[in-house]
């Protein structure tokens, strides 16, 4: 680090110039990340993917559909618009309610422009519809891919609202911190380059990776908010030093000791994304590959950019003074030494708070987030609202079966396996209806069949009903079930017949399918992604503080942490409380919040620890290392969390609701942390524990004196 901090220092002036350089370069891609975004991220490469692939491909289904609602319009009136979308190339077919009497309602009708799969990017698609309508009263779109357009505006607009919200408090806290104008206002300078830096970035690995449009919030979020506690923490520190050193030589000890917490906090933060990418789901892997990208720029802007405009900047740091801080040591010596002289009733009363705000887990409801994410405002979500009410799209799961035989299923036992498989599916008693070649002939047996297609006078006349659902050794079925399509018995079902044997391979598609795959693959990682978490941040704290007791002592207090940080929003969300109508909670929310906020809540232990550590490896007794290292550091630790708060929370005045939930749970997660474990607990603790914090085998230390 010594080598690092002379370096920087040295060249100060070339590094912002290198920095200005890249900035622009990268701002210039990162104007394009908006346009580059497709999708939700609830992406997983298994059977429901390449089944719907297939039935595209094979038996010409439609690989995605957006529906067009009509509202008080004539037959005439539905053809002529239907005849104009019909100039869109890319559209593979069009089914009119003039010719589908079921797409009809009342006032109400709906039309459907289907897609195979050969359309990737369906944004300019849905752009040319929106012109062509543009002129017309009374009809809307809807739709996954319009909901998926609409959220990426709905992201771009919280991204705007959340910036303006956020940006001017955290530049409110900066001040009451430092004082000045000019030392506020360097966090958020370097805090926007870092976000900049790693949108342009992304833009540059899209054509290799599928984005999320979650990306355009979640990076944001954390790139901002780390850079700014980054800067906090190295500002502090230098300052600290500042007045016994010159500028380049605080500059240069606020390296090699800032910089070393916040290369470790970033490791932390980096173990808790990096872990996501172990579940195959791909807004997870967005998230690890958009939060690692943000926080490793955060950690060289905090290293490298900052350090070189505070050696230009000099004492000019502390220009256009605004207030005049005043110290605060005192009455966090006394905080101090209230909390050494009572450990026990404070530990005591925490761990009851902390334990009444996890009770409402027992009710937490997960669900992966559908139309519900777009705000109500949005078209595209009124019209899915209306087709739902209306015409009951969703009451009822589809279910896809695609069975492939070796020899075909033309011939006789091919005929026979085919309709076991559907009088199976019959006799489920969830199952209201399974659509095939034999129901849709109206024929209840081999011989009829056999009969009817063989007969004389109309030769092969079922062929043209065989060939929509066999070619050559693949077969499909529709199963319609008595359950919607994004429930807990949808899933159930679509589990219990994979492991069905029908004789012959097969494979299921649909909704239910989708999810139940989102969902098992979650269940079945998280457990690996929590001990790669757990592990590898004990073994890196262990290593840093040369402790067993520390590291142990910080996973349980986050576990608990994190425990009543999802206590509490399934007391906001499904208990609808604080103006907020009553949603389930979105299945990645546990996942993100626990991964991100792992490591975030890291940042304070180690800003802590490592000053406790420092007084203590110079000798001090363990209780007055621990008073000195919480006075040094709970208002930087303090004005770090609010910051985080400010930046995390400000997404609650968003629109999109998972982005809401991860904003929330962010912000509630480090308020707890900062306060009630990282103020009352840990110090608690640390007095208790006494010399035992610092037992390492085989490590020996100085005597305390």
């Amino acid at each position: 680090m010594q080598s690092i901090a002379k370096f920087v220092t040295q060249y100060a002036k070339t590094i912002i110039v290198i920095w200005i350089l890249f900035f622009i370069t990268m701002g210039y891609f990162a104007m394009q990340l908006p346009s580059k975004l497709q999708g939700d991220g609830f992406f997983v490469k298994d059977d429901h993917i390449r089944v719907t692939e297939e039935l595209s491909e094979t038996f010409g289904l439609p690989a995605k559909t957006i529906f067009v609602l009509f509202e008080d319009k004539t037959g005439p009136e539905i053809e002529r618009v239907l005849s104009n979308l019909e100039a869109i190339e890319e559209i593979n077919s069009i089914a009119s309610p003039n010719d589908v009497e079921a797409y009809n309602r009342d006032h109400l009708s709906y039309a459907t422009l289907n897609f195979d799969n050969s359309v990737k990017d369906y944004f300019p698609i849905i752009d040319e519809i929106r012109d062509i309508l543009a002129d017309e009263e009374g009809i809307e779109i809807t739709g996954e891919p319009v909901i998926s357009k609409d959220i990426n505006v709905a992201s771009q607009n919280d991204l705007m609202k959340a910036e303006t919200i956020g940006v001017p408090i955290a530049i409110i806290v900066l001040l009451l911190a430092f004082g000045t104008v000019v030392s506020s206002l360097l966090p958020v300078l370097v805090g926007g380059a870092t976000v900049v830096a790693a949108f342009g970035i992304l833009t540059l690995l899209s054509g290799n990776v599928n984005l999320s449009i979650f990306i355009l919030n979640i990076v944001p979020m954390l790139g901002l908010a780390l850079s700014i506690d980054f800067a906090l923490l190295f500002i502090n520190r230098y300052r600290e030093e500042r007045g016994q050193k010159s500028i380049e030589e605080a500059v240069q000890v606020a390296i090699t000791t800032a910089g070393r917490s916040i290369i470790f906090s970033a490791l932390c933060v980096m173990i808790g994304l990096g872990a996501m990418v172990v579940i195959q789901v791909e807004i997870f892997q967005n998230i690890a590959l958009g939060g690692s990208i943000a926080v490793l720029l955060a950690v060289i802007s905090g290293l490298t950019l900052l350090p070189a405009l505070i050696t230009v900047l000099g004492d000019r740091l502390n220009k256009w003074r605004l207030i005049r801080v005043k110290t605060t040591a005192g009455r966090w010596r006394s905080f101090a030494g209230f909390v050494m002289k009572n450990p026990i009733k404070i530990i005591f009363v925490a761990v009851i708070l902390l334990g009444l705000a996890m009770v409402p887990i027992k009710d937490i409801k997960l669900a992966i987030p559908t139309v519900d994410s777009l705000p109500t405002s949005y078209e595209a979500r009124q019209a899915y609202d209306t087709l739902t009410d209306e015409f009951g799209l969703g009451e009822q799961a589809t279910v896809f079966l695609l069975a492939e035989r070796n020899t075909g299923w033309t011939d006789r036992a091919g005929l026979q396996q085919m309709l076991d498989i559907q009088e199976k599916l019959q006799a489920d008693p969830r199952v209201k209806e399974v659509t095939t070649m034999f129901t849709a002939a109206d024929i209840h047996s081999v011989d009829t069949w056999e009969m009817v297609n063989t007969n004389p006078q109309a030769p092969g006349m079922l062929n043209a009903v065989a060939e929509n659902f066999v070619q050559d050794d693949q077969m499909y079925m529709v199963i319609s079930i008595d359950a919607q399509g994004a429930s807990t018995e949808a899933q159930n079902f679509v589990r219990d017949w994979m492991d069905q044997d029908l004789g012959v391979e097969f494979a299921l598609a649909g909704q239910p399918k989708f999810n139940q795959e989102i969902f098992d693959e979650i269940a079945n990682k998280i457990g690996l992604a929590l001990t790669i978490i757990i592990v590898t941040t004990f073994i890196i704290l262990m290593l840093a503080f040369k402790s067993i007791l520390i590291p142990l002592k910080a996973i349980i207090m986050n576990v608990i942490g994190l425990g009543s940080t999802f206590g509490i929003l399934v007391y906001i969300f499904q208990y609808g409380h604080f103006g907020l109508p009553e949603v389930t909670i979105a299945l990645i929310i546990p996942v993100i919040v626990f991964c991100l906020v792992f490591g975030l809540s890291m940042d304070y232990e180690v800003f802590l620890i490592s000053r406790i550590q420092e007084e203590y490896e110079k000798g001090v007794e363990n209780t007055k290392a621990t008073i000195d290292g919480l006075v040094s550091t709970s208002k930087i630790i303090t004005s770090a969390a609010l910051i985080m708060i400010v930046i995390t929370g400000a997404f609650a005045f968003t629109d999109v609701m998972p982005v809401k939930q991860i904003g929330i749970g962010i912000a509630i997660a480090v308020a707890i942390d900062a306060t009630i474990i990282r103020l009352m607990l840990v110090p608690s603790l640390m007095k208790l524990f006494g010399d035992w914090n610092w037992w390492l085998p085989f490590v020996k230390r100085k005597s305390k004196h």
